[in-house]
């Protein structure tokens, strides 16, 4: 199953989350994010998703294995450039793997449409914030407009009770509250999912139940 974590507004920890819930399923991440690539690259140079959507490498040859699996993006406006985000459809199905986890570019621009129209459900993330709820109205739409069903909503970094039940309302989704955590914040850059550095977190049983969101939908 592919699914895309996307989310009106930047800023939300929409890339964290991608990571770590693909560590949670075992999951390929994929960084689709063509301009402002986060997720990490490796240490080893190598093709990247830039290098797969221009037809000049493989989707399996661009995959960096690690804790959580990663097909990364390329970050330089070149690259950008020549990618055709037509052949995003072929360049995230990597056999091998019962799910992929796409992270989509922030915003409602064209290419942040692909990552969902590709995928067969979304993880909406957004911030308890009025403005960012509104954005993530927005990004439902958009799904919905592309046919792509919505797994969970993600209410990140948490300090407070959450409007959870309210927003699993209003986008009509099990939405699940992750709690500001630091070492969830911290994942990408020592590239180890919080389930791993920290697995009896409330940080880690909100990415797990994300992922059996994904499953459950995968399913049905």
């Amino acid at each position: 199953m592919i699914v895309a974590v996307a989310g009106g507004k930047g800023g939300v920890g929409k890339s964290t989350l991608a990571y770590n819930v693909a560590g949670a399923l075992d999951a390929l991440v994929v960084d689709a994010d063509l301009a402002m690539a986060d997720l990490p690259g490796g240490r080893e140079r190598g093709p990247d998703l830039h290098d797969v959507l221009a037809d000049r490498a493989t989707p399996a040859e661009a995959v960096r294995p690690g804790p959580v699996d990663v097909l990364p993006c390329g970050r330089t406006l070149a690259g950008a450039r020549l990618a055709d985000v037509r052949r995003l459809r072929e360049a995230v199905a990597v056999t091998g793997y019962e799910h992929v986890v796409v992270d989509s570019p922030a915003g409602l621009r064209v290419d942040a449409g692909a990552p969902l129209a590709v995928a067969e459900a979304c993880l909406l993330v957004a911030s308890s914030t009025r403005w960012a709820l509104a954005d993530a109205i927005s990004a439902r739409e958009l799904a919905r407009e592309l046919d792509c069903g919505l797994a969970a909503v993600a209410l990140n970094r948490v300090v407070d009770d959450p409007p959870a039940e309210a927003v699993g309302r209003a986008l009509g989704a099990p939405t699940t509250a992750v709690p500001a955590d630091p070492r969830l914040g911290q994942s990408i850059a020592v590239e180890e999912p919080v389930g791993t550095t920290a697995p009896g977190s409330a940080a880690a049983r909100a990415v797990d139940d994300l992922a059996g969101a994904v499953r459950r939908c995968a399913l049905r």
